[in-house]
């Protein structure tokens, strides 16, 4: 077994590979660049080395930084995690040169399989069904036009060294070849460092199904299993389960023997997934095999009862696996949300900037549940342009489906974040969202669902009461603390933290009456005449209001507003504000403000670095053309010209570094 690794990554995965190693008693190497160099994984591991400055192609990206970083520490293997180096044959190629393991497969394996076009050929080879496509590099635009109307639309391309999202394009029509094709090259070789893509028919409304494999180096594969990976956005993951609500036995069986099939033919020797699209009509596709472990491994962990970094390191180190197929049981259900920085109503854009807040649920197991949060950051830590958007992801597992998004539901309305925007409402949305409680998935659902984004619903009916309630609640601690104050002038009268309220939620108003009981806080709603009692050991200050309403567990998050709160719970948001009945009426004649326009303008909706502007001063563009190409997190987004109009002044030029709602250009 090595006595000393190196991670060749950053982040979430990074602090996942060390806590396998320190358990195993092995010591670890991180790797940083100066963006990174007060991140949680330079501090857990026991040492560190700097590999360059910010941009990934000069830093995670540059094998020769990697290999010195081994030489200076005597490490012995280098596990890569996932994206930058993880895919690449050469680098595991220069590792074996210097006599440092690669803590993945072989490097043939990885020609083979981790290059998608080759991946293609081989699995057409041993019998498994593909998307039809065009199986070689394109070389330029007049050849992808061609091949696209050959195929016919839509289509996809995609990058040859792609993964998570970066380099796919979806066109729907000829016209939009050109400037798809461009973007589809320029984000593989910014994340991947080579930008050849190839072209294949785009299947609509289909799930994303992949098995997780394991071999050997003595010829061994087993396989895991399945997950439902079709909660998709921009083609980037955002929800995963183990098992797929969809697949039944029979299909689990198919599968999988296709998977170990593919496997075996390269002498496949380490953890990966075999990933397959499944249309409307039920056929399997098969679609890429990354030859890595996947950023969803842990729903597999949690149902296989296995720990995937462990058995690739062990793997590595020429270890025979220690199970067959026949050992492998799957139990319960576990489903992993990803929490990214990304503002889900402006179209889940990029979200920059530093963590002001970072408080995730505790992770354990209670109740027959378990609770995972995986992550690389920490309060304080700063959210780049320069990577990817991923803070944590939160893992549940339970012995049903049911009671494992219940769980999810619970995680996501008690992890608080500040500093940056997040996806956590919109995820506890799509937990309470009819279809996906049905299993009703596909890679649509999220362009179906959210075609303009993600707004938040506001509360009605028997959720608007639990809202009311919360509200109440916090309103009667705040008033009972201030009560307790020394020294305050008598009044003429008592006042009493119970009794007569008026409720707003948003623009609904309840008149509730209010007492303080032994069993709790009593909330009876005039109108309907209905009752609830809420407990909670909640005090000013704590950003999640956790307690009991009518005997149900409740977490609301709550942020204070003048005269009230601003509440999240399940993926609905409302302005809960509290007052007396005269001082609602007074309230409610208080004219609204209204924001200013600023349509001559074109702002930059996430912070993020100028690639080039399309536009000069003065020029006549058309509603839909393209006026400058941003880069945030790997992915490159083209801003249009929202009307006709004529170009003024232009603020900023390629390479300028520009925040969020940074003035662009203006119309003249």
């Amino acid at each position: 077994m090595f006595k000393k690794i190196l991670i060749a990554n950053r982040g979430e995965i990074a602090c996942r590979v060390i806590a396998t190693a320190r358990r195993m008693r092995i010591a670890t190497v991180a790797v940083y660049s100066d963006a990174d160099k007060d991140s949680p994984h330079v501090d857990m591991a026991d040492e560190a080395v700097r590999i360059g400055p910010p941009p990934a192609a000069e830093s995670y990206l540059v094998i020769e930084n990697i290999v010195a970083a081994c030489k200076a520490t005597s490490a012995e293997a280098v596990h890569p995690g996932y994206g930058f180096l993880s895919e690449q044959a050469a680098f595991a190629r220069v590792l074996d040169a210097n006599n440092i393991a690669f803590i993945g497969p072989n490097p043939k394996a990885i020609e083979a399989m981790g290059d998608k076009i080759e991946a293609k050929k081989l699995a057409q080879l041993v019998g498994v069904a593909t998307v039809p496509g065009f199986p070689g590099v394109i070389d330029d635009i007049t050849q992808a036009a061609e091949i696209a109307d050959a195929i016919g639309y839509p289509v996809m391309i995609k990058a040859s060294a792609g993964g998570g999202g970066r380099g796919m394009r979806i066109v729907s029509a000829r016209k939009e070849i050109a400037e798809n094709f461009a973007r589809a090259q320029s984000e593989a070789t910014s994340a991947f460092g080579e930008g050849r893509v190839f072209i294949e028919k785009f299947i609509a409304s289909s799930r994303h199904i992949e098995v997780q494999v394991l071999g050997d180096k003595h010829g061994n594969v087993i396989h895991f299993g399945e997950r439902e990976c079709s909660i998709q956005r921009r083609h980037q993951k955002v929800i995963e389960e183990a098992p797929s609500p969809f697949i039944d036995d029979e299909i689990r069986r198919k599968i999988g023997e296709w998977a170990i099939a593919l496997a075996e033919a390269v002498n496949y020797d380490s953890a990966g997934t075999v990933e397959f699209i499944v249309g409307e009509d039920k056929n399997f596709y098969f679609l890429e095999m990354n030859t890595r472990l996947q950023v969803e491994h842990p729903v597999t962990e949690l149902v296989a009862g296995i720990d995937l970094v462990e058995q690739m390191i062990r793997s590595a180190s020429g270890e025979k696996l220690r199970a067959g197929q026949a050992d492998v049981h799957l139990k319960g259900c576990a489903i992993e949300s990803r929490v990214l920085a990304e503002d889900p109503a402006r179209n889940f854009l990029p979200s920059t900037g530093r963590l002001r807040t970072y408080r995730p649920p505790p992770p354990g197991h209670r109740n027959g549940v378990t609770l995972r949060i995986d992550s690389g950051v920490r309060e304080g830590s700063e959210i780049s342009i320069h990577y990817d958007p991923l803070i944590a992801k939160i893992v549940t597992h339970a012995g049903s489906r049911t009671a494992a998004i219940k769980a999810q539901t619970q995680a996501l309305d008690s992890f608080v974040i500040e500093g940056v925007t997040d996806n956590i409402i919109f995820l506890a949305a799509v937990m309470a969202h009819r279809r996906f409680q049905a299993g009703d998935l596909s890679t649509a659902f999220i362009a179906e669902e959210y075609p303009r984004g993600f707004t938040p619903l506001a509360p009605e009916g028997v959720r608007a009461h639990l809202f009311a309630c919360v509200a109440a609640a916090a309103d009667h601690v705040v008033n009972e603390r201030k009560r307790a104050i020394s020294g305050r002038m008598r009044t003429a009268r008592p006042v009493r933290s119970a009794g007569a309220r008026a409720l707003t939620l948003g623009k609904n108003r309840h008149d509730v009456t209010l007492d303080d009981t032994d069993e709790g806080l009593t909330v009876r709603f005039e109108k309907t005449g209905h009752t609830h009692i809420s407990s909670s050991d909640w005090v000013p200050g704590q950003p999640v209001w956790n307690g009991t309403i009518d005997g149900e567990r409740v977490a609301v998050q709550l942020r204070p507003i003048l005269n009230g709160y601003t509440l999240a719970h399940a993926g609905f948001v409302v302005e809960a504000k509290v007052y007396t009945r005269r001082e609602a009426e007074l309230a409610a004649l208080m004219p609204e403000k209204k924001a200013s326009g600023g349509a001559k303008l074109l702002r930059s909706p996430m912070p993020a670095l100028v690639k080039s502007v399309e536009v000069v001063a003065g020029q006549a563009v058309k509603s839909g053309e393209p006026l400058c190409i941003i880069e945030a997190m790997k992915m490159e987004t083209v801003l249009r010209a929202e009307r006709d109009g004529t170009v003024g002044k232009i603020n900023v030029k390629a390479g300028d570094s520009i925040a969020v709602d940074a003035v662009i250009l203006a119309y003249a």
